[in-house]
């Protein structure tokens, strides 16, 4: 048998840290432990009754072929509206794709633009698999660190851009801080992607989870649609996470390539699904409102009590994470997400899966019921007392 049989494409990534402690999780809740997942990336609410009733009566209609690999009209129409509605991003629905999930639209354009050595600015902390989506293409990764003190806002992105930089990744809201991008922030990046020309993809799958701030999308800003990428998708703001369906809207040049990539790996996303996902984009919002309410309350528990307890997180603004700093207890986030797992039964994600520079923090996630919230807060005490 061959010595090397998986590519080094495959060889240079890691394996999912959020999934694979989920995993585990899983595994040991299995053998009869009390586990709590902290690590989970997905709301714990239902999908809507009058979203699954579409798809529903999709299937009942026989709504189960190929699409267009673009995605239907009728849902691209619906997508434009909602991002001209929204988000102010001058776009039409021939500049909208629709997908199996914003991950796979985050990995077609990353790979529609990115060549072998080129180069790709990550904000550290940032989601896990843009790094491998990265290294897939054969890029090469920039990581620029935010921190705490700054709120996690990105504050020297100048000092690290050169003329090599070809694409920057933005996530705002954003996972794992729950940092909102301020609008100096965006007018700053939005200038040097004109001053430098590189491009911008915008990951705002978090757009609707959002507290106490603004979701602002940087294609609004002056010539950005033409050089923005902007993804999002239903999984997070209606708890549509196994439905997998998301959107981007791109230059048409950046949508051709994204498309080639869907024709010849997923062909296009599922026929029923889209429309669910059209009833969830046209239909009431109230879902959304009340699941946000859900989140501030547990939010605003979760940041007091572990404040009270001497771990040091900051109130995020959006999505549904804290970063949790713990250099006080551990020097290390991964032997101390093994202590909580071991003697907590807790599952939490070490901070250096989202970067450099966060090897003593951790992320903890409240889409979790409150009760189990007051739980962890309760075993973490006891473990670090």
């Amino acid at each position: 048998m061959r010595k090397n049989i998986l590519s080094n494409r495959v060889n240079f990534i890691k394996d999912s840290a959020t999934l694979r402690l989920n995993d585990i999780g899983e595994q040991l809740r299995s053998k009869g432990a009390d586990i709590i997942n902290l690590s989970v990336g997905e709301p714990d609410f239902d999908t809507p009754k009058f979203i699954k009733d579409a798809a529903k009566k999709a299937l009942d209609n026989g709504d189960t072929h190929y699409t267009p690999s673009l995605g239907k009209p009728r849902l691209r129409k619906v997508v434009a509206e909602k991002l001209k509605k929204d988000n102010n991003i001058d776009t039409s629905y021939e500049n909208i794709i629709i997908s199996a999930g914003a991950k796979h639209l985050i990995y077609m354009a990353i790979n529609s633009i990115i060549d072998e050595g080129e180069e790709v600015v990550l904000l550290s902390p940032a989601w896990v698999s843009y790094e491998a989506c990265v290294k897939i293409a054969g890029g090469r990764i920039n990581w620029i660190k935010t921190n705490i003190e700054d709120q996690f806002q990105p504050t020297d992105i100048q000092d690290n851009i050169n003329k090599k930089t070809k694409l920057i990744v933005l996530n705002s809201p954003n996972n794992p801080s729950g940092a909102v991008y301020s609008e100096n922030t965006l007018k700053m990046i939005a200038d040097l992607s004109i001053d430098y020309d590189f491009f911008v993809l915008s990951d705002e799958i978090y757009e609707k989870i959002i507290y106490d701030s603004k979701h602002i999308s940087i294609a609004s800003f002056d010539q950005m649609a033409d050089r923005t990428i902007t993804v999002n998708g239903l999984s997070k703001s209606y708890a549509m996470t196994g439905w997998r369906i998301g959107y981007a809207s791109a230059p048409k040049i950046i949508l051709d390539g994204m498309l080639k990539i869907q024709q010849h790996s997923i062909s296009c996303a599922p026929s029923f699904v889209q429309e669910a996902a059209i009833s969830a984009m046209s239909g009431p919002q109230d879902c959304v409102n009340e699941m946000v309410s859900e989140f501030k309350k547990r939010r605003d528990f979760l940041v007091d009590g572990l404040n009270s307890i001497g771990l040091r997180c900051l109130l995020p603004k959006g999505a549904f994470y804290l970063f949790v700093d713990i250099s006080d207890f551990a020097e290390d986030a991964n032997e101390f997400s093994e202590k909580m797992l071991k003697e907590g039964y807790l599952v939490m994600t070490p901070g250096d899966a989202f970067g450099p520079g966060f090897e003593n923090y951790i992320r903890i996630s409240y889409a979790v019921p409150i009760d189990k919230l007051k739980e962890a807060v309760k075993r973490i005490g006891n473990i670090i007392a």
